[in-house]
């Protein structure tokens, strides 16, 4: 069960990173991480949303009826998205302002209702909670990643504090709008260079999709492949065992069809 939950974790900070791998919740990301202090408060405040509602999601999975799920999910989301609201405008009420609209548009992070749908809906809590802290860690680390970049080349700071020296003219660019395109697009060339996992860098895979995340139309299918090769593999456990199950059964009534024609003799 640990190495199962510690596997869910990295999954999500490494394997099927939200943003470096997936291209999942792209409107926050690029919207949000001017800087690295935006993209660290917009990442754990999706990662608690993530974690709590793939908790709740895992312990009514088995009451919450397949018509009305979607709905439902949501429901459970938007509730956990406001307590953090909240929370924020309490007690950092600074990045509260920054982050804006961006919080309550957590609800419908495709992220979070991937996961839910994909894999707390189907795992039992601890486990879903596991994905959820990966998930998180993994969007965290790629939000903070992206406006630490931004800020540094755009203003010449990093959190707030001057690195760069006086002489250095910052690129006002990247602070704007376009920059966030300009930065993930460096980032993603330089995951290919090195032949990390990205979106557009793939390895092969022996799912029948072949493993192309770029070119995959539904979220929670490319999200979630290890479960998919996972139950593939139980399938074929199960219908190995089947097979062998029956092989013995008709080899034991031979037998006893032979017994029974020897005593007949």
């Amino acid at each position: 069960m640990m190495k199962k939950a510690i596997e869910r974790i990295l999954n999500g900070l490494f394997r099927e990173n939200p943003i470096f791998v997936l291209m999942l919740g792209m409107c926050a990301t690029l919207a949000v991480t001017v800087n690295a202090v935006n993209g660290l408060g917009m990442g754990l405040s999706t990662a608690a949303v993530l974690v709590l509602s793939n908790a709740m999601i895992s312990l009514l999975r088995k009451i919450i009826p397949d018509g009305v799920r979607m709905p439902a999910y949501i429901v459970v989301i938007a509730t956990f998205v406001t307590i953090v609201q909240l929370i924020l405008q309490a007690y950092v009420p600074s990045l509260y302002e920054s982050l804006g609209i961006f919080i309550p548009l957590i609800v419908v992070n495709c992220i979070i209702l991937g996961r839910a749908e994909a894999y707390a809906s189907k795992n039992n809590v601890f486990l879903s909670v596991c994905d959820g802290i990966g998930m998180g860690l993994g969007f965290t680390v790629a939000l903070t990643i992206i406006g630490l970049v931004r800020e540094l080349f755009g203003t010449g700071c990093v959190f707030g504090v001057k690195i760069m020296p006086e002489f250095y003219e910052p690129v006002a660019i990247l602070v704007m709008a376009p920059g966030a395109f300009f930065v993930l697009a460096i980032l993603t060339a330089l995951q290919n260079k090195l032949r990390a996992p990205s979106a557009s860098n793939t390895q092969h895979s022996e799912l029948a999709c072949g493993g192309d995340c770029s070119r995959c139309g539904g979220c929670a299918g490319a999200a979630n492949h290890l479960q998919i090769a996972e139950e593939t593999e139980r399938k074929a456990r199960q219908l190995a065992e089947e097979r062998k199950a029956a092989a013995e059964a008709k080899k034991s009534a031979e037998q006893a069809k032979k017994q029974e024609g020897g005593e007949q003799a």
